[in-house]
């Protein structure tokens, strides 16, 4: 069976749609509608062109992940049908669950929306097979990445989107010690446990100026470093070490674009910032030519070591202040699931590089 990446983003893609169904999971309860009530409701009186085309096109990327995972991997299934079956299966059991949660509306229009969206975007995937797109796609990944790059391209994928929640040092995902504190008080509060926070001796200070430049270039290399442990050539890794930098810059000012006004996107872009990102790059192009298990103990170690500095320093007032205008954007929070990927990808990157350097494959070079 051949490895692909899109069995992972299936799964991903699947996992973000119950997310997104059943936000905001609280206030469960039977509301006495029988199961079959919303299958024989008449058509809804109200509705409007978004409806329609959110709901096809939230399904879409799912019906084509699954088709290309059973095309790709060598299944030999009717895949149009066996991925369509699935995306109406999940969307009957989220309109099915959504009987349980009073701020949600269940509705057949939404299921046959939902399942037509898988069928269109199945249907996409088969058509581009045929017509010898994915073939393409698949000589051009054997050109440029090795075999087992997979894990490595879903990481690379998500960075940019990580990189969309505010965090108070640019580049910096994963300080997510002083709101877990925070959070734990607020769920332990009239309870004896509420004496052991916080789990540290002394406040959390806000980073040095020298630290921030540390962590800022880290946070700009590790996806660098990621992509130079599964390309091949020196001048791959040139052209990717290019779209990275854009995308680093690009996503973080579009995330203060979205947070504050286009008028404050580049704000962030201090001049120790700018050091910063200048640095990186320049850090990167020796890297270029480093083989893939010291990129990996290397990137390991500089994920540590920005981890523990983001998580020994507090977050400044302001930027609280800037999670709450945050949290009230409805675009760019969608439920708050870009704030768990941003939250998320340091740590799941973390279990990659251990699961990757546990492995007892040798270490490849570009060719």
């Amino acid at each position: 069976m051949k490895k692909t990446a899109a069995w992972p983003l299936a799964g991903i893609y699947a996992a973000l749609i119950v997310y997104a169904s059943l936000y905001p999971f609280e206030s469960w309860r039977s509301q006495g509608v029988d199961w079959t009530a919303f299958l024989l409701a008449p058509w809804p009186r109200y509705w409007t062109g978004f409806d329609v085309l959110s709901n096809v096109l939230g399904y879409a990327p799912l019906g084509f992940l699954v088709t290309l995972a059973l095309r790709r991997s060598a299944r030999q299934l009717p895949a149009i049908v066996v991925a369509t079956l699935c995306g109406a299966l999940l969307a009957l059991g989220m309109e099915s669950l959504q009987l349980y949660l009073p701020s949600r509306v269940p509705s057949n229009v939404d299921w046959g929306l939902n399942s037509l969206g898988t069928f269109l975007g199945a249907s996409l995937a088969w058509t581009l097979e045929r017509w010898g797109f994915l073939d393409r796609w698949s000589r051009f990944r054997a050109n440029w990445f090795f075999s087992d790059a997979r894990g490595s391209l879903v990481l690379i994928a998500l960075w940019p989107i990580a990189l969309l929640f505010p965090v108070p040092v640019p580049m910096g995902l994963g300080q997510i010690m002083e709101r877990t504190e925070d959070a734990l008080a607020l769920w332990l509060q009239d309870t004896p446990w509420l004496d052991w926070l916080p789990v540290r001796e002394v406040e959390l200070q806000p980073l040095l100026p020298i630290y921030e430049l540390v962590c800022v270039s880290i946070g700009q290399l590790l996806p660098c470093m990621l992509a130079f442990s599964v390309i091949r050539q020196f001048h791959q890794k040139a052209l990717v070490w290019a779209l990275l930098l854009a995308l680093g810059l690009g996503f973080t000012g579009l995330s203060a674009a979205l947070t504050f006004g286009p008028s404050h996107a580049w704000e962030w872009l201090s001049a120790p910032v700018q050091l910063a990102l200048v640095l990186a790059a320049l850090l990167a192009v020796p890297l270029m030519w480093t083989d893939e298990k010291t990129l990996q103990v290397l990137a390991l170690v500089l994920l540590v070591l920005q981890m523990t500095m983001l998580n020994n320093a507090s977050a400044s007032a302001y930027f609280s202040l800037t999670l709450q205008n945050w949290e009230q954007g409805q675009f760019i929070r969608f439920h708050g699931l870009i704030q768990w990927i941003g939250w998320l990808w340091p740590f799941v990157l973390l279990a990659y590089l251990m699961r990757r350097l546990s492995s007892s494959r040798p270490s490849k070079m570009g060719e």
